[in-house]
């Protein structure tokens, strides 16, 4: 575990961008960029476009270590190089960004008001991958939609479980036990998941350190108590379908929460842009994302 690397994430301003869409979200990610679907015939040509898409954000002057702390990228991309280095490694030696790598396989069907995240097949090799890549920590994904506490204990216990696995294996486990902004039980979802979250953080042995990504709650503060726990090393917030102005002003309402942003952070960008208006609109996401995380 790279020493300066917990130092920065724990005590740096800034935050996460999250450029980790898979297979099933990167589609949608390229058609907002500007990129149709029938612009690629096959998987491979549809993740080489994503990649170059991913490689103008990440080289871009505008995406700096003065504003941003870490990147979460998927495998395909940990496993490419920008401008000859691996990945992960450009983050981090040319950036001063920390790297981390999603790592859960998608979510299981809607059982308990709540969608799972589907089982591993290779979860120690994937974190060996990750660790030779010079990763520093994982997130991984599942889906609340109603509160259900049967469902919203199993999502707990499920992220957890994984998490102390990964952090045996030396990386910092981000859990995301997501709520869904659109379920009609939000507030209530959050209330049950924070008491499963505080739930299980008591039973965790001394040494262990995780983060959160969590939705922006309801309440403004409502996570300062995660924030607080000697296991936390930082809770981040998704912006989960809210446009980038209303992810921003609901973050600067949470005092210590920073974001962790995917859909709001490549709002406005184009492949039509030339360089010096991408690299403007995303000068003007970063900081605006930056002010509203430091608030």
């Amino acid at each position: 575990m790279n020493l300066e690397q917990m130092k920065r994430m724990k005590d740096g301003k800034g935050f996460i961008a999250a450029l980790d869409q898979s297979g099933g979200s990167t589609p949608k990610a390229l058609l907002s960029y500007g990129i149709a679907e029938d612009s690629y015939s096959n998987s491979d040509e549809m993740f080489d476009m994503v990649h170059k898409m991913r490689t103008r954000i990440i080289t871009s002057p505008a995406f700096d270590s003065e504003y941003i702390l870490g990147a979460i990228l998927f495998k395909n991309t940990m496993n490419r190089t920008i401008e000859g280095l691996p990945a992960s490694d450009y983050l981090w030696e040319k950036k001063g960004i920390i790297p981390f790598l999603k790592v859960d396989e998608g979510l299981s069907a809607l059982e308990n008001g709540v969608q799972l995240m589907n089982p591993f097949s290779d979860l120690q090799g994937l974190l060996k991958q990750a660790i030779n890549k010079h990763i520093f920590g994982t997130k991984m994904r599942s889906v609340i939609k109603e509160a259900n506490t049967q469902g919203i204990r199993q999502i707990v216990e499920q992220q957890f479980d994984y998490g102390k696995q990964i952090f045996e294996m030396g990386l910092i486990p981000i859990l995301e036990p997501e709520v869904d902004i659109h379920s009609k039980q939000k507030e209530e979802c959050e209330k049950l998941l924070k008491k499963e979250i505080l739930n299980s953080l008591s039973k965790l042995d001394n040494n262990i350190t995780l983060m959160f990504k969590l939705t922006l709650p309801s309440e403004a503060n409502f996570y300062r108590d995660l924030m607080d726990d000697a296991h936390v090393l930082r809770v981040v917030a998704l912006s989960g379908g809210y446009s980038r102005k209303e992810a921003n002003k609901k973050l600067s309402h949470n005092q210590g929460l920073i974001a962790s942003f995917s859909r709001a952070l490549a709002q406005g960008l184009s492949v039509e842009q030339s360089d010096d208006e991408f690299n403007a609109t995303l000068r003007g996401s970063i900081k605006s994302i930056y002010e509203a995380s430091i608030t």
